[in-house]
């Protein structure tokens, strides 16, 4: 677990290193590059500008091209004791009806795992070699003198000045750091104009099985992770902003079929007390390297959960970016950047093309279109819309890892 630490302190520490790092953010993809980075013998700053109390958030899914960063950090009896396998996806017509089940595993299982896992279940895994982060701190500024990007940074009530070789901004897809080095018409949105609630239930029978209901206008989708089941339920902003209650009894009186899942789930949204809210939005940065500043994870390219592959593509990108920076001068670090995004970002922003596809087709407000995306779904399997996804898993750019799901 990381140790909560000033972060003077941790300047100190890396004062003497060969690259002196600052990542700016504690979430999953902060975590899995500064963890890596003290693989490689290096003590990188790590600050995050929330509390040590904040919301650990929601589920996650897992794919394969996580496997070779958990085997890295030796991680993989963790991971596997935290999480659970998902093997295989239920899609539920508009009405509630069963339309297909598809076997995730033998879809990415030669790929290796797919695992639902908590958000902080995840970063428990990441962390358990230990570390040190410095909670509500922020960056304020940033200038770069030429041989060293100089960061002002508050933390509490102090602020003060410290250089760096590298400047690694993971601090989420509502990045504040990113705009320090970008102009915002260099970022772009999409707005799917639908946001939801993340709720928790039990774990139910079914502990292997993600399930999704498409509704005319609202959607359900619920995820095994270990000792749990979590739940995305949502819909066009201005019918949530009726709250939870009434929004999970429209759901039930739009449904024909309500099997024993959905009906636990509708019961617990319906008496949920300020659920987490999720508004279900994306960012691309047309560019991600600055001089010796990078952006990583949902600061450079924020995903939508409709491909279950955000967190994947960080992590992914976190590894790529740690064996590019391994035994780097500080002299080296700009052209490394550059050659760090040229080559990992048509891949992540392919990734997300599927994400956006699959919103489009998802987040939807009409009964005569979902009849008919019921039909054509009945027709096509998961492992079709899945396609590209599968391209970028047969060709990760980090070394294979051990394949095969267990428990």
């Amino acid at each position: 677990m990381l140790t909560p630490t000033p972060a003077l302190i941790q300047i100190a520490t890396t004062a003497d290193d060969p690259l002196r790092i600052l990542i700016v953010g504690a979430g999953v993809a902060g975590v899995t590059i500064a963890q890596l980075l003290r693989r490689h013998g290096l003590h990188p700053t790590l600050v995050e500008r929330a509390g040590a109390d904040a919301d650990e958030g929601y589920m996650l899914a897992l794919m394969p091209m996580t496997d070779p960063v958990i085997a890295e950090l030796e991680g993989r009896d963790r991971y596997l004791a935290a999480s659970v396998a998902l093997g295989r996806y239920g899609l539920r017509a508009h009405t509630g009806r069963l339309v297909r089940e598809d076997s995730l595993a033998r879809i990415v299982g030669r790929f290796g795992d797919y695992r639902g896992i908590s958000r902080g279940q995840l970063l428990s895994v990441l962390s358990a070699d230990g570390g040190t982060v410095s909670y509500d701190t922020s960056v304020r500024r940033l200038s770069d003198s030429g041989k060293e990007t100089v960061a002002t940074l508050r933390s509490g009530n102090e602020e003060f000045e410290a250089g760096f070789d590298l400047v690694i901004a993971a601090d989420g897809i509502h990045s504040t750091t990113r705009y320090l080095v970008l102009h915002r018409d260099q970022v772009s949105v999409v707005d799917t104009g639908w946001g939801g609630w993340v709720i928790w239930l039990e774990p139910d029978a079914a502990t292997d099985l993600g399930e999704e209901l498409w509704g005319e206008d609202f959607f359900v989708g619920s995820y095994p992770v270990r000792n749990g089941l979590g739940v995305f339920v949502g819909g066009a902003r201005a019918d949530t902003e009726a709250g939870p209650t009434r929004f999970a009894a429209h759901i039930r009186t739009s449904l024909t079929t309500c099997d024993s899942r959905i009906a636990r789930i509708l019961d617990t949204l319906a008496t949920s007390r300020n659920p987490y809210y999720w508004p279900l939005t994306d960012c691309r940065a047309k560019r991600w390297s600055t001089g010796r500043v990078v952006l990583l994870g949902d600061a450079a390219a924020g995903f939508l959960p409709t491909a279950g592959i955000g967190a994947g593509m960080a992590m992914e990108s976190a590894g790529v970016l740690a064996r590019t920076l391994r035994g780097a001068t500080a002299r080296d670090v700009p052209e490394l950047l550059r050659i760090y995004e040229e080559n990992q970002r048509p891949r992540v922003e392919a990734a997300q093309d599927t994400s956006r596809r699959l919103a489009r087709l998802m987040f939807r407000q009409s009964k005569v279109f979902a009849t008919l995306r019921d039909l054509a779904m009945s027709k096509v399997s998961v492992e079709a819309a899945l396609g590209p996804i599968k391209k970028l898993l047969a060709d990760s750019p980090l070394p294979t890892a051990p394949t095969g799901s267990h428990e």
